[in-house]
Parts: structure tokens; sequence; C-alpha cells
């Protein structure tokens, strides 16, 4: 993957608006010292360069009624069928991600669910049916750190080469 330069205005206007997706942009302008255009400007940048990747209301998954969250590692019967189960998980509306990971699972998804009978059948009957050798399951309990990465500027032993 590539890491594009920012600027030390791209990288104001990121922080402000990852600490408050619903700050006016006149807002931002009037902290970045420009005007309202050159920030409409730099936030189509950043869109078009792929380091703004959408805007969303988080859903508060426990007020509206999904009490159970977890994490599940996946084992697959025949790992040749990675695209097949990733195309299964995707139609689980509960499964809210997905990661391809190292270690002892081929799949490691999270999992929310109304309650722990509920996600015992989330897989039982949406998951095992995909081609799973085994699977292991961690309840989380609560989420104690919750943020977006910070902007920050790369140091120089971590930059590609």
């Amino acid at each position: 993957m590539s890491q594009h330069q920012l600027d030390a205005l791209d990288k104001k206007i990121l922080r402000l608006i990852s600490e408050d997706a619903r700050v006016p942009f006149l807002e931002v302008a009037r902290e970045c010292n420009v005007s309202g255009a050159a920030i409409h400007q730099r936030i189509q940048k950043l869109v078009n360069m792929g380091v703004l990747i959408g805007s969303q209301f988080i859903i508060n998954p426990e007020m509206i009624g999904y009490e159970t969250s977890a994490f599940i590692g996946l084992s697959l019967k025949n790992p040749e069928d990675y695209d097949k189960v990733v195309e299964g998980i995707k139609k689980i509306d509960e499964v809210t991600e997905c990661h391809f990971t190292t270690g002892g699972y081929d799949l490691f998804i999270k999992v929310y669910a109304f309650n722990n009978h509920h996600l015992m059948n989330i897989i039982h009957d949406k998951l095992q049916p995909l081609g799973l050798a085994r699977s292991e399951t961690i309840i989380s309990f609560h989420n104690s750190v919750n943020r977006s990465l910070p902007i920050v500027d790369i140091p120089k032993e971590y930059q590609n080469k």
C-alpha cells in the first residue's frame, strides 16, 4: 500500500474532522486560517487519494438491542475456499468485521448478537455451514478503547524505502 504525503494543513484538517465528523467546514477553515473553499478542496483531495473513506454516524449496538459482542477465530476446512467463505460471511448482517490473519486462524471476525443464545445460533446456523473446521469465540465484556488513529508524521525508520 502506498503512503500519501500529507502537508501540515492536511494533517490539521484530519485531526479536526476525526475529533468531530460533524464539525462545519467553515469552523475548520477558521481554525486552519484558510477559506471554506480551500477546506472543501482539501477534503475532496483527501477523498480522491483514499485517505478519507467516507463519513458515518456510529450506532451504539447496545442501544438497539445487541448486548453481546464477540470475536471469533475461524479455521477453514479447505483454505482454498477462502473467497467463497468471505462471500458467505458478508451475507451475515451481525458480522461487522472480517480479517484475513496470520496465526492459528484463517479468518478473525467481529460479531454482534442480541444475547448468547443468538450468538450460538449465528455460529451454528450461519457460520458452520460455510465450511469451518473449527471456531473459537471470545466474548467481549466491554470495549475499553475505541478511537481513530492519530495523525502523526511517520518516523523515518518506519517509512517505506
